[in-house]
């Protein structure tokens, strides 16, 4: 059973035991949380969304991701700017699909 659910102004497609990597969420490590907003559970679209369905997850870590490097450059001009950014994650183990 798979479900696709909206968090973070993303969509993951999720089954149940998959640890995935998602925008920061309020939450404390080892607490449960519910995604309410599934687009599709099992080939059923819902319109926009399932109704009754939510999934619900375990934190696992709050954590940074990788650093992304931001180089602007333009030639001849002697312009050059160097920046970085680590983006606040949330790892969650998916514990269970609930449908209608």
């Amino acid at each position: 059973m798979y479900a696709v659910i909206r968090t973070g102004g993303k969509q993951y497609k999720v089954t149940s035991g998959d640890v995935v990597k998602i925008e920061k969420i309020a939450g404390e490590e080892g607490k449960e949380v519910v995604f309410g907003e599934v687009l599709a559970l099992d080939g059923t679209i819902g319109t926009p969304l399932v109704e009754g369905a939510s999934v619900k997850a375990t934190v696992l870590k709050q954590a940074k991701d990788a650093k992304v490097i931001i180089f602007k450059k333009k030639r001849r001009q002697n312009y050059r700017r160097k920046n970085g950014h680590r983006q606040q994650i949330t790892l969650v183990k998916i514990t269970d699909i609930c449908g209608k």
